[in-house]
């Protein structure tokens, strides 16, 4: 089992939840913080005199701080961490649920377990835990389905685009305009207006208002 652990979380209710189910789980050496950049001085520092982290479980958003934080999320933390250690074992633990950022955190973080702040997520947590240790992934059984799922439709960082200035009131005429600013090709009005239907049957939206409601809830944006 995990020696040393360190957990990222400002809710001081699911702080104890997390103690609790650790000390279930015998593992003695706890260290919480309330930010992110606490989080990575106790990480760094542990390194330093040669005591280690092996695990970090972090929430993914935190209330802000009065003192401006360098780290303001969950994922920044992992981030920053991994280029420290990338061998360090990681669980996110959020009420994040949107099948998209989920999907999403778990590969571009390279997470090594999700637990879904539900009502089982101690007793996940704890699954999670003994899991990783031995290099299995951990996803919540409710959230499972978003990374079997093989979409044939490929989301790309053009199609985020689109999305996002389409959310923001622009025409097809003006984000034309806006990719070509940025130098993104293509960059036509016909090949915007190709996409975004494209986009619309993908997410069965009948109008651009729906599918941006639509890429919202899935967290595209």
């Amino acid at each position: 089992m995990f020696q040393k652990v360190l957990i990222a979380e400002d809710a001081d209710l699911a702080s104890s939840g997390v103690r609790k189910a650790l000390e279930e789980l015998e593992i003695k050496n706890i260290e919480f913080t309330q930010y992110c950049d606490e989080a990575f001085i106790k990480f760094k520092n542990a390194i330093r005199i040669n005591e280690p982290f092996d695990l970090l479980i972090s929430d993914l958003s935190f209330v802000g701080n009065y003192n401006e934080q360098r780290l303001n999320s969950g994922d920044e933390l992992v981030r920053e961490v991994k280029k420290e250690d990338p061998n360090l074992k990681t669980i996110m633990f959020s009420i994040e649920d949107r099948p998209f950022k989920v999907k999403q955190l778990c590969s571009d973080l390279e997470l090594d377990g999700y637990v879904w702040k539900s009502n089982d997520a101690l007793k996940d947590l704890k699954k999670a835990i003994s899991l990783i240790k031995e290099e299995n992934f951990f996803i919540s059984p409710q959230l499972a389905h978003v990374l079997k799922s093989k979409e044939s439709f490929e989301i790309t960082s053009f199609d985020i685009f689109l999305l996002q200035h389409l959310a923001d009131g622009l025409e097809q005429r003006e984000i034309s305009d806006e990719l070509k600013k940025k130098g993104i090709k293509p960059s036509s009005t016909s090949s915007v207006e190709k996409r975004l239907k494209l986009l619309k049957e993908n997410f069965n939206a009948n109008n651009p208002t729906q599918l941006v409601a639509i890429t919202k809830d899935f967290g595209l944006i």
